[in-house]
Order: C-alpha cells, then structure tokens, then sequence
C-alpha cells in the first residue's frame, strides 16, 4: 500500500498532515519487524498528539501501549481482546447493520461498517455496501461509527454527510505522491480541523 515507499515516512507525512488516528496494518512481517515498527509508529503518533491503533493483534496492541484495537470479524472476540489490551478504545468491523448492532452489544467502542466503496486495500473484499446503509447505521448506532473501504477526497463528504464519526483511508494516504498533502485535505474533507 505504501508503494514500496518506508511505512515510517508515510506516517510521518499523514500525521504532518493531520488525522484523527495513526492506524498499523502490517499483514505481513515477522512478529519482531511488526513489534518494533509499532513501537516507533506510536512514538510518532504520541509526538503529534494523535492516537495510535494496531490492526487485528491485540498482543502487539498491549506491549506498545497503543490508544486503540482494530479487530475484524474473525480476530479475537472483544471481551478476550479486552481482557489483552484492557481499557484502550476498541473498534470492530461490520459489513451489515446486523454486525454492527452486534459489534455494539459485545463492547466495541467503535463501529466500522464498510467498505462503502470498492477498495482495493483487501485481496478478497466484502460487497460494497454503499453511502446509504452507512447512513442508516449511523442513526441506528450508539457508538461511533469509522466508514471503511474505498475512501478518497472525492468521496469524503458524502462519508461525513452520511453521519461517519471518521474514515479509515489506506490507498488514498498511503498511495498518494504527496501522503502529507492528501492526509490535510483528506483529514478536513471529513471534517478535522484544517
């Protein structure tokens, strides 16, 4: 996703430019290479004031002392996740109002629901879901909801018209030529401070 550009400097061009959260979805690596780039990854964030979140390993999460927990729907459950990480935010995935009411009742913190648009960041996507049912489970939600997938500056307000408390952004941050420059317009198209 990086273009095969250093993850360091990426991030450190996305937090110049700003955001809401610095997010490490690292797929691939040994344990050791994830463990100390996360730790690096949340010096930078702490630097800037922003949270750090690891993506999918609540045992990577704990040792780091990141802010927040992504988990998919086939990561640890959130009760074991939490008993791991203990307080941070946690946020789970959901592809149908259904998951999300369900994210909900198991403790997440934060719903994601998605991917709104075709993405490109997952080799076997889910179905889009699209602009309207974000809409819907945004009013439905008493928890924050992140929209995922396929997000761009071009699609950005309709993500915070519909209600998205945030957007989670791979491709368009970390694909960009200029990731500092598409991290500002990006973080104030959804509605971050400019």
């Amino acid at each position: 996703a990086t273009r095969g550009r250093d993850p360091e400097v990426i991030a450190a061009a996305i937090l110049a430019g700003g955001c809401a959260r610095l997010q490490l979805r690292a797929k691939e690596g040994s344990d050791r290479a994830r463990l100390a780039l996360a730790e690096r990854l949340r010096a930078r964030g702490a630097a800037a004031a922003v949270p750090f979140v690891v993506d999918d390993r609540a045992g990577l999460a704990a040792p780091v002392g990141a802010e927040g927990l992504h988990l998919g729907l086939d990561d640890l459950p959130t009760a074991a996740a939490r008993r791991i990480v203990g307080g941070i935010e946690i946020g789970r995935n959901s592809h149908d109002p259904a998951q999300a009411r369900q994210a909900e009742r198991d403790g997440a913190d934060l719903v994601a629901f998605g991917p709104v648009f075709a993405t490109t960041s997952k080799a076997a996507p889910d179905p889009v879901v699209g602009v309207e049912a974000l809409a819907e489970v945004c009013v439905a939600a008493r928890r924050p909801v992140v929209a995922i997938g396929g997000i761009t500056l071009e699609r950005a307000a309709a993500i915070r018209d519909a209600g998205a408390a945030l957007g989670a952004v791979i491709s368009a941050l970390c694909g960009a030529d200029d990731p500092e420059l598409a991290a500002r317009a990006l973080h104030h198209a959804l509605g971050g401070a400019p």
